[in-house]
């Protein structure tokens, strides 16, 4: 069963019952934000990368530390390109199936792995989204409690399954709006396609009169009209 057209529904239902997370950007604004799951992969990335450096676009990249381990010199390249930061968990297993201590360990262990491998302070990355976007109501208290933030997604173009680059770009066309959050994976599962699609996006997403920010970008127009006030 197909789930991508579901997604722009889901998204509409969750997005005002956990209003913490950020669902999407601000929808006044041609602004939207190209992220990636699941890396770093030892191939996938660097050819993302390239892509991604051609066209001088942000992105943000929700890396798991196991692959920042075994990868750590691809991490340290994706930092240096200026690409935002975000933790994935460590080994990809759903939040929800952890205990609060298993949460914060694997948090603080992917948290370890990418400064150790782009050269950072301790916990400087702040930005978590769940695998497979999985969370409850206590996953949110606890990433609060440890002043971490909740990211989602607003368009999901089930690429993990390989559909084809064409279905990729296209689902994505139809379902992108103002301030759309796109998820995307160039990790194992996904990521044999992910600079091709990205290739062929963001030309279309440019002449569409889109502009690419990242999740820190979008966190921050999020935050403004409070900070005006």
């Amino acid at each position: 069963m197909q789930l991508a057209p579901l997604y722009p529904v889901i998204h509409q239902f969750l997005k005002p019952l956990f209003p913490s997370c950020l669902w999407v950007g601000d929808q006044q604004v041609p602004a939207i934000a190209l992220t990636f799951d699941d890396g770093p992969h030892p191939h996938y990335t660097p050819q993302l990368l390239q892509v991604l450096d051609r066209y001088g676009i942000p992105a943000s990249f929700f890396l798991l530390g196991l692959c920042v381990s075994r990868s750590p010199a691809i991490a340290h390249s994706i930092y240096q390109s200026n690409h935002w930061l975000g933790l994935h968990g460590f080994d990809h297993r759903s939040f929800t199936t952890l205990s609060s201590v298993e949460l914060k360990q694997t948090l603080d262990k992917t948290q370890a792995e990418i400064v150790k491998a782009c050269h950072l302070s301790s916990k400087t990355v702040w930005d978590v989204r769940p695998p497979n976007g999985f969370f409850t109501p206590k996953t949110l208290d606890l990433l609060q409690q440890w002043s971490y933030r909740p990211v989602m997604w607003s368009v999901v173009p089930e690429d993990w399954v390989s559909p084809g680059v064409s279905t990729v770009v296209a689902r994505i066309l139809q379902q992108v709006t103002n301030g759309s959050i796109i998820v995307l994976h160039d990790g194992y599962t996904g990521g044999v396609d992910v600079a091709e699609v990205v290739d062929r996006l963001i030309p279309l997403l440019l002449q569409r009169g889109y502009y690419f920010v990242t999740i820190d970008q979008l966190w921050q127009q999020e935050n403004a009209p409070r900070l005006k006030q």
